[in-house]
């Protein structure tokens, strides 16, 4: 297992990858979001910023946080909604233009991307990062050194859970990490695609997050979320409010079965669970 120290994780750079597991933007009410968006078949729509050191704007904001969710200050109420998904540190090499070439996995982990339900955003990153511990990283994440379909995260899966007054609901559906639309040397090559090619406009909730990368210094270490799971129906429906726990767990299937992990977490024994990456996070006003 891999502990990250939060102070060297402001040197990273964070984005994420929006509509890699299907009907995840429909349930999220995001899907109209990308109408503009051209894309193959199956594909992912886009990847999206959520945290860039030195960009000097709200994204600048460390985000990253493994044990509590931090509610945006506002005068109306919002809708936040737990994203549970799997995070993958990479080690990233550059061009001599400091465009990203390639990216050599180092640990993956549990990651709550979550987010505002705001139709109102022009882009997406603004339903993102609001403040500190607007994102949720687990503490230990799993090392690996490949994506590989059968490879180490070849039995990993990905379960989320809400806990509330005293109840454990499943908020996210329990999905294997390879059940991604785009896994492997396949993900791994559209995003150098993505960080090289896109570069948003007006009529699209996406941004240059290459141009980003590259303005930021071309950090040797970046964190990508790479796509949030399909929600149950509490989760579909379900935001989140003072007091709540969010909790993702990614897990060795070959070492537990999903059924124990939901009994786990329902008795409050998930920081026990073998080969998995955990992360639960007290719901707090900021």
């Amino acid at each position: 297992m891999l502990t990250w120290d939060p102070r060297e994780a402001r040197s990273w750079f964070g984005f994420g990858v929006a509509g890699n597991f299907a009907g995840h933007l429909e349930q999220a009410g995001e899907a109209g979001d990308f109408a503009t968006v051209v894309t193959a078949p199956d594909a992912p729509k886009g990847v999206f910023p959520f945290y860039v050191p030195g960009i000097g704007s709200y994204l600048e904001t460390f985000p990253l946080s493994s044990d509590e969710v931090r509610l945006p200050e506002s005068d109306v109420p919002l809708n936040l909604q737990i994203e549970p998904e799997a995070a993958v540190l990479f080690r990233a090499s550059y061009d001599d233009d400091g465009m990203a070439r390639a990216l050599e996995p180092v640990a993956v982990g549990a990651f709550n991307d979550c987010s505002i339900r705001r139709p109102d955003a022009k882009k997406l990153s603004e339903k993102k990062n609001w403040g500190p511990a607007s994102k949720g990283l687990a503490a230990s994440l799993i090392r690996i050194d490949e994506l590989d379909h059968d490879g180490r995260t070849a039995t990993l899966r990905i379960a989320s859970f809400l806990r509330r007054a005293g109840e454990t609901h499943a908020y996210g559906q329990d999905s294997p990490v390879v059940g991604y639309s785009y896994y492997g040397q396949v993900l791994l090559d559209w995003i150098i695609d993505r960080l090289h090619h896109q570069l948003g406009s007006d009529d699209t909730p996406l941004e240059p997050v290459g141009h980003y990368l590259r303005d930021a210094g071309s950090p040797e270490h970046v964190l990508v979320a790479i796509g949030a799971t399909r929600y149950t129906e509490v989760g579909e429906s379900t935001y989140l409010v003072e007091g709540d726990e969010s909790v993702v767990v990614v897990y060795d299937a070959d070492v537990t079965a999903p059924e124990e992990v939901a009994a786990a977490v329902a008795e409050g024994r998930e920081g026990a669970l073998q080969a998995a990456s955990v992360l639960v996070q007290k719901v707090r006003r900021a």
